[in-house]
């Protein structure tokens, strides 16, 4: 069965973000592009409408987000958990950051993505990151 192709405004909204990125979508995407974490294979701001979602694993049907500070925001926060349930809903994790945790704790959110893939520390070591410190 095929997919119904991607409503315009929705692909068009998923471009603008992937050129637009945080710094932090940017340090952590350059961490995960290209297969470089034990050969995963994420997708960037991939649309699953009405959502478009920061990281993708569909291999391990594994959803990340960054969330900056507005995150906390009563109604944000209200909306993040709508979401959630949303994806969870059809079969999907969710794995939550802050941004302050890619900026000061990479490894550790690189090896908690890692981990929600069922790779555990006794797996061949990453690859560095291409162009990432």
């Amino acid at each position: 069965m095929k997919k119904p192709p991607l409503d315009p405004t929705t692909l068009t909204r998923a471009r603008e973000l992937r050129r637009a990125m945080t710094p932090q979508e940017r340090k952590l995407w350059n961490a995960l592009r290209g297969k470089q974490l034990h050969r995963l294979r994420f997708r960037h701001q991939h649309p699953l409408p009405p959502y478009i979602l920061d990281f993708y694993c569909h291999s391990h049907k594994l959803v990340v987000e960054l969330d900056g500070g507005q995150h906390n925001e009563p109604a944000n926060a209200a909306y993040d958990r709508r979401r959630t349930a949303w994806l969870e809903a059809r079969g999907l994790r969710v794995l939550r950051f802050w941004n302050h945790e890619v900026d000061t704790n990479l490894g550790g959110v690189l090896d908690a993505i890692a981990r929600a893939c069922g790779i555990d520390e006794d797996s061949p070591p990453q690859s560095p990151p291409v162009g990432g410190k």
